[in-house]
């Protein structure tokens, strides 16, 4: 089977929550020999200039809690080769429409999904087993462009389904979005 028969133009869905996002259902093609899998392809999302893409791992223990992160110029696309994750989604955008709104989905083993997630959509995930991320960036990392917003904000009541996550210090020490400046949070470009 050649790989342009094993896909499907264009797999993204839009969220039922938060404007912007977009899963992808990753169907896997097995034979005798394994499976194969198209997990991500920049055409699915024509709206983002690929030029600088950059693909990135990350491995986490059962346990671990990452986010909540935003950015003001960089997307993200997340994929799950291992393990299991619970990712907790929350529009930071003012002028958006589904400001506030969150979302949580599972990704991984058993959940073959991937997921599109907007400028100004905060995102984080913990690992409900030990875990593999590999997410693609549409900007090279410099720093210049990390933010976050409390993992744990009780306005924002994002349900991570674990109890005394292990949470970096950078992470634990973010504030509550009702402490972040309006003008200092992402714009909405709708």
């Amino acid at each position: 089977m050649s790989q342009s028969n094993r896909t499907t133009k264009s797999p993204a869905r839009a969220s039922r929550h938060i404007d912007g996002v977009y899963t992808v259902s990753i169907r896997p093609f097995e034979d005798k020999r394994g499976r194969f899998m198209e997990t991500f392809r920049s055409e699915w999302f024509p709206q983002v200039d690929w030029s600088q893409f950059q693909s990135n791992r990350s491995d986490s223990k059962a346990g671990v809690l990452r986010g909540l992160h935003y950015h003001h110029h960089q997307i993200d696309y997340w994929y799950v080769p291992s393990g299991l994750v619970r990712v907790g989604l929350a529009d930071v955008r003012p002028a958006s429409p589904t400001f506030r709104a969150t979302e949580v989905l599972e990704m991984g083993d058993g959940s073959p999904l991937g997921v599109f997630i907007p400028v100004g959509v905060a995102h984080g995930f913990a690992a409900l087993t030990d875990a593999t991320l590999i997410y693609i960036v549409n900007r090279y990392y410099d720093g210049s462009d990390e933010h976050g917003v409390a993992w744990n904000d009780a306005e924002l009541d994002v349900d991570w389904g674990i109890v005394s996550p292990v949470v970096s210090a950078r992470d634990a020490d973010n504030p509550r979005l009702r402490d972040i400046a309006e003008d200092a949070l992402p714009k909405y470009k709708g």
